[in-house]
């Protein structure tokens, strides 16, 4: 791949360092340990020769690279391997360096490099050092081009602390076609690296769609740049009576424009759309905590402002607040009426499940002040977990636990779920013993009532400052 890697492969014979620390390398009786891949490879997303040359304050952090390589992501073969490996904000193909003091197959092979990199970074990874920093750290038109067909959503003015403010939008994008695919491609192998269990969609399927976020600047030659920020991929599946339904599929915001709001601002242009085209609902594929953590605040922040809901909000808050609830008795679940559910649905296009967390957090933060209250609250959460872990009058309404033989832990080894013609079906690793399964449950309940509060904080913060900004 670079020069140095080859001085390495191809020693000169008159080169009697090189023999020395060769014949040291592959001395008798020394075992190859190997080297995990995620302690000798370093990445950096980089958008100028300037930070190429001095990377330290890019660099990204992925969640699993070991995954890529076979032997439980250990690289055999080389001592004192370093992978450095430069990624292009402006045209996303990559350049890897890699430099190693010897290579010797010491009785497990030797890893191939250039495979492993490939499978994650494809036709992006770049041979040339030089190529990489003349072109396509310079290639500004590339995200530009890609997205010149698009349709612009929706345009907004950010304010960062250490800059000016810059013009943002979201540009949608629909698969099946040559310039969503190469953008796409290009872009995948950051979802891989940095999105737990992501895996590519399929470019060719017109039914996905790509929302882009981009920065619009102009440089000191008076050009036209587009530098990506973030994007999405949803779904969109048919739903009866000609109608469909949006499935959040992929979400990524780049590392240097996260915690800046840039998130928030993709998912609720989603949710303008959803509103806009009248689809059924919109749906999110196996969220990951942080990403349910925004979207409940934001969805929170939208039932916040929704008049229908705010009769029953109330009248929940005012059974807390009308005295202690006995301990001897089970504490009601006070969930929305089904009619009030749908009407959210149809209304804020919010699924039942969302809209029952979040209905959690607007009942905590009407009970202000809520340390007065907080027994009750939590009473109710805890009625509300045992209920959907073990149904209702803690397992006698239809849900059955199975046991499950489990060589990892044999303590954890059964699983519940819903008898009859229920669509949940809910799966716990509990323990069969009464008092831990207690324990347990209690701990559930401890975390989501954490959540809970964290997600009120957010929410009245951002509502508070919003209000400032008004006035």
């Amino acid at each position: 791949m670079g020069q140095k890697q080859k001085q390495v492969l191809e020693p000169s014979p008159d080169n009697e360092t090189s023999k020395r620390r060769r014949v040291a390398f592959t001395g008798i009786g020394y075992e190859d340990v190997g080297v995990e891949a995620k302690d000798c490879i370093r990445i950096f997303l980089v958008s100028s020769k300037e930070e190429f040359e001095d990377p330290e304050s890019f660099v990204i952090h992925p969640v699993d690279l070991n995954s890529y390589f076979d032997n439980d992501g250990k690289i055999f073969g080389y001592e004192g391997l370093k992978i450095n490996i430069w990624i292009s904000s402006i045209s996303f193909y990559a350049y890897a360096d890699i430099v190693f003091e010897s290579m010797s197959d010491r009785g497990k092979g030797v890893t191939d490099l250039h495979e492993a990199l490939q499978s994650i970074f494809a036709e992006t990874l770049v041979k040339s050092k030089d190529e990489f920093l003349q072109k396509y750290l310079t290639d500004s038109n590339f995200v530009r081009t890609n997205i010149s067909n698009g349709e612009v959503l929706k345009q907004k003015a950010f304010k960062q602390p250490d800059s000016d403010a810059s013009n943002v939008e979201v540009v949608r994008l629909v698969a099946g076609n040559m310039p969503t695919g190469q953008l796409y491609c290009h872009i995948i192998p950051l979802v891989l690296l940095l999105v737990d269990g992501s895996s590519p969609i399929d470019v060719t399927d017109p039914q996905w769609e790509l929302y882009v976020m981009v920065q619009k600047t102009t440089d000191q030659q008076g050009e036209l740049r587009c530098l990506l920020l973030g994007f999405t991929a949803v779904y969109r599946f048919y739903h009866y009576r000609g109608n469909s339904r949006l499935r959040l599929g992929q979400i990524l915001v780049l590392p240097p424009y996260q915690h800046k709001g840039y998130g928030r601002f993709l998912i609720e242009v989603l949710n303008d759309v959803a509103i806009s085209e009248n689809v059924y609902d919109l749906t999110v594929e196996e969220p990951l905590d942080n990403f349910q953590h925004v979207r409940s605040c934001i969805d929170t922040q939208r039932l916040l402002c929704f008049e229908p809901i705010q009769p029953l909000v109330s009248k929940a808050v005012s059974f807390l607040k009308g005295g202690r609830l006995s301990k001897k008795t089970h504490s009601p679940r006070l969930t929305p009426p089904p009619s009030d559910v749908e009407e959210v649905r149809k209304i804020l296009k919010i699924t039942k499940t969302q809209f029952l967390k979040c209905w959690e957090v607007l009942i905590y933060i009407g009970l202000n002040p809520t340390n007065k209250y907080m027994d009750n609250f939590v009473s109710v959460i805890s009625e509300r977990v045992k209920y959907d872990i073990l149904g209702k009058d803690s397992g006698t309404s239809g849900k059955q636990l199975i046991e499950i033989p489990c060589d990892v832990n044999p303590e954890a080894s059964f699983v519940m779920f819903k008898s009859g013609a229920g669509e949940d079906i809910i799966t716990a690793q509990m323990d069969d013993n009464q008092t831990n399964q207690e324990e347990q449950l209690q701990k559930l309940v401890q975390d989501r009532v954490k959540e809970i509060q964290l997600i009120a904080k957010k929410v009245t913060s951002h509502l508070e400052s919003s209000e400032v900004a008004d006035k």
